[in-house]
């Protein structure tokens, strides 16, 4: 790998190279051991800040200029922009599906599938279908995730094989929803298309997760229910009691499936499928509409238009007389993705300087010396953003900081960015849940009331996937070359 550095400026270091980075873990380290699972909310982005300031006084050192770093940042945020704005518009879209009745459907057909006969490959899948539709693994653990491990206790079923069920379940759905955060950043840091991302995706994601259904149908033979799934019912019945639900709330989602398949353009996608959605709301949910308006019967058309706008910009709040359903049934807005911005933001402003300064380039040139074919660099980069998991504790920086330190070594080989992009989530996504003090491990830690290092077998599906893309990548199955290089797949 080259820098072009001008006759005035040096060349880093391997220390210079590694301060920053240093500096970074250290601050994340007092962030989260301050703040605990809340670190992401403003404290880690404030870590982010001061580790770019120590990465600029290397930079300042070896005689950069501010104006050729600021240049750098704006090129490296440039990278993040139409993510960011695809992120604003998913708030949007949960905001007014969420009012339109769409996932609130799809999680009263989930609930449908669930059967004491196969307790944990229905849990794992009922969470994926939740975690698809409102993108977010967190808020899947923390509602239906909460009521699965309560159902677990009280027949007596294993509380560790169902904490891994809804780990897996719950990560597959949000890694495969175009609604993540996660699932437009790794596209946008590895320079692809978020829906081409998503289907490429699938050939390690869809074996992984069948392998993880059978396995927990397998293990469900010997598990013996003891009681009725009554709280389940309970959650149905007020789902109906509070929205209007039915199989035409979901056209708000086929069309927009429809519209991802056709390969049209994510951002633009993703918005009509918010206005589809205030849309859908109007003409399906007059009711839920009156009483968000504080009006006893039908909303006048000016209320019906500011709570609908209200849904794109700041969400609903739901009040539907369960407080676990209503945290489940509450959200959305571009408001809601606001600190999501802001840390993406930090850290590509802290990725893009040590990348101006070449001190990303300096720490991974001598590893790459040792990197032989594809299946040393995606090996490479599945353990680099573990490593990034377990030293910053946080799944964002596992995307950014090793997509931009391996973005341009998948350029010089031809390789498709989709291989990066898809690498980058196999691993840095999924393995953030099975580290106890990275954030996504203490979140369900807390919520699931299970260590991570106890679920970890069972959460089948995230470590699945690291494998199975390793697989690929020394067999040759599934690897693309940019069409300059070849457009057929090619071995390792």
């Amino acid at each position: 790998m080259q820098n072009n550095f001008t006759t005035e400026q040096r060349a880093p270091s391997l220390l210079q190279a590694a301060i920053p980075l240093i500096a970074l873990i250290m601050m994340l380290v007092l962030s989260v051991y301050l703040y605990g699972e809340d670190a992401s909310y403003g404290p880690n982005q404030i870590a982010l800040w001061l580790a770019a300031g120590v990465a600029l006084a290397v930079g300042f050192y070896n005689k950069f200029t501010w104006e050729q770093i600021e240049e750098g940042i704006r090129e490296g945020i440039s990278v993040a922009l139409g993510a960011m704005l695809i992120i604003l518009a998913v708030g949007s879209l949960i905001g007014t599906w969420l009012l339109a009745g769409t996932v609130p459907s799809m999680i009263y057909y989930g609930l449908e599938l669930l059967n004491p006969a196969w307790f944990y490959a229905a849990s794992a899948l009922i969470c994926g279908i939740i975690s698809l539709s409102i993108g977010s693994s967190w808020t899947t653990a923390a509602t239906i995730g909460v009521a699965l491990m309560g159902v677990a206790v009280g027949m007596d079923l294993s509380p560790a094989i169902t904490a891994g069920a809804v780990v897996s379940g719950a990560y597959f759905g949000d890694k495969m929803s175009p609604l993540s955060d996660t699932t437009n950043l790794a596209p946008a840091v590895a320079g692809t298309d978020l829906f081409a991302h998503i289907r490429y995706m699938f050939y390690t994601a869809g074996p992984a997760f069948i392998i993880t259904l059978i396995v927990f149908v397998l293990l469900g033979f010997n598990a013996e229910a003891s009681v009725s799934l009554l709280e389940l019912e309970r959650m149905q019945l007020e789902l109906r009691n509070t929205f209007n639900i039915g199989w035409e709330m979901l056209i708000p989602l086929i069309v927009l499936l429809y519209l991802a398949a056709s390969k049209r353009p994510a951002l633009p996608t993703v918005f009509f499928g918010a206005l589809l959605g205030g849309v859908w709301a109007v003409i399906f949910q007059p009711d839920v509409i009156a009483k968000l308006a504080g009006q006893s019967s039908a909303a006048d058309a000016e209320a019906t238009l500011k709570v609908v706008w209200n849904a794109l910009t700041d969400g609903v709040v739901i009040e539907s007389g369960s407080a676990e359903l209503d945290k489940l049934l509450s959200g959305g807005g571009m408001s809601s993705m606001l600190n999501t911005v802001w840390l993406i933001l930090s850290a590509m402003t802290f990725g893009a300087i040590m990348e101006k300064l070449g001190l990303l380039q300096r720490l991974i040139e001598g590893l790459l010396g040792y990197i032989k074919g594809v299946g040393g660099l995606v090996t490479a980069t599945l353990f680099t953003c573990f490593g990034a998991n377990v030293l910053t504790a946080d799944q964002y920086m596992a995307i950014v900081l090793p997509g931009r330190m391996f973005r341009e070594e998948y350029e010089r080989r031809g390789l498709d960015p989709r291989l990066l992009s898809r690498t980058l989530e196999d691993s840095a996504t999924l393995t953030s849940a099975l580290i106890p003090w990275n954030t996504c491990g203490a979140f369900m830690m807390a919520t699931l009331g299970v260590s991570p290092l106890v679920y970890l077998p069972f959460a089948m599906f995230n470590w699945l996937t690291p494998l199975i893309a390793m697989f690929y990548a020394y067999t040759g199955i599934r690897i693309l070359r940019l069409p300059n290089h070849s457009t057929k797949e090619v071995a390792a």
